[in-house]
């Protein structure tokens, strides 16, 4: 009994207190800045720079298509190029799977 009333003569402490709820928001926003910087940020530059690639190629340019068909461009039309495969043999590739050769598509 003599425990019990010593307990219940110590003051109440308080409950422990956690983090502030605006430094979990500061945690998610950098996070989010992270990945953006390192991951977003560098594709779209890839990916505008490749599209400059493929609207400045012209009649006569060597390409390569993502299914790794090299060939020349003989016609260049909206959305497709005709692209000579061998001699007399021509097939209408679309713009967005032709890159220039040289170009790896798969370069970082």
């Amino acid at each position: 009994m003599n425990i019990f009333l010593l307990q219940a003569a110590q003051p109440a402490q308080a409950a422990p207190q956690g983090a502030p709820a605006w430094t979990s928001l500061v945690f998610f926003v950098v996070i989010i800045l992270i990945f953006w910087l390192f991951f977003i940020r560098p594709q779209s530059k890839r990916q505008k720079k490749l599209q400059q690639q493929r609207d400045a190629l012209a009649v006569g340019d060597s390409i390569i298509t993502a299914g790794g068909v090299h060939g020349v461009i003989r016609k260049v039309y909206e959305q497709t190029f005709e692209v000579e495969i061998a001699k007399d043999v021509c097939i209408e590739i679309s713009k967005s799977s032709v890159y220039p050769l040289g170009t790896d598509p798969n370069a970082r």
